[in-house]
């Protein structure tokens, strides 16, 4: 099965980014090492989530919400988001997901974002809150297309997690360092010299 981060990143090619970038009033180049470094994270939740029995039977049942249809209009409705504006549609979903996701943590999660990225709190709350709903879509697209299950949830997440690790120099082991089951303290820790991997950005 492809993994969910290779189906995710076909989403997000160059007018994807530029169109984020547009909307959160950042460049292009800090946009893609945030999303580089947000997208593990949310994965890195999900997956926690889902290493459970009860976890990955809610997260498949959430996923009967999110068919994937999403992804069919991303540019229309990236572009509806007028910046500072929450990201339009995407942005309102988009927070809820997090909540689920993150509960308590996601302002942690989101201050370690931002303070490896160089974007600033709101910045980042809004392109969480856009990719959130992005990845569900993948999720639920996959649930319908390829017969991933709550079965097989936790070790396509885990595979995914593990390969956005891999492929982002200096990621591995950070987004859980000392093995307290939260990525939210690891992503504080982090720098900028970890970024830019995932999308190929030389910038």
């Amino acid at each position: 099965m492809t993994s969910i981060l290779d189906e995710v990143r076909q989403q997000l090619g160059p007018d994807t980014i530029q169109q984020l970038s547009s909307t959160l009033g950042a460049d292009p180049s800090t946009t893609s090492n945030a999303v580089s470094l947000a997208l593990p994270a949310i994965l890195g939740g999900l997956s926690q989530n889902a290493a459970q029995p009860e976890g990955a039977a809610a997260l498949d049942n959430a996923l009967n919400a999110h068919d994937g249809s999403i992804l069919d209009n991303l540019g229309g409705l990236l572009g509806g988001g007028g910046g500072g504006g929450g990201g339009g549609p995407l942005g309102g979903i988009g927070g809820a997901i997090l909540g689920h996701v993150f509960g308590g943590r996601r302002d942690k999660v989101e201050q370690g974002v931002g303070r490896a990225s160089g974007l600033d709190a709101a910045q980042v709350a809004q392109l969480m809150a856009m990719l959130a709903p992005i990845v569900m879509g993948v999720l639920g697209r996959m649930k319908q297309k390829k017969g991933l299950d709550a079965n097989r949830l936790p070790d396509v997440l885990q595979q995914s997690r593990a390969q956005a690790e891999q492929e982002t120099p200096g990621l591995g082991g950070l987004l859980d360092a000392n093995n307290d089951g939260s990525v939210a303290d690891d992503l504080l820790r982090m720098g900028t010299s970890a970024l830019g991997g995932m999308f190929g950005n030389k910038s």
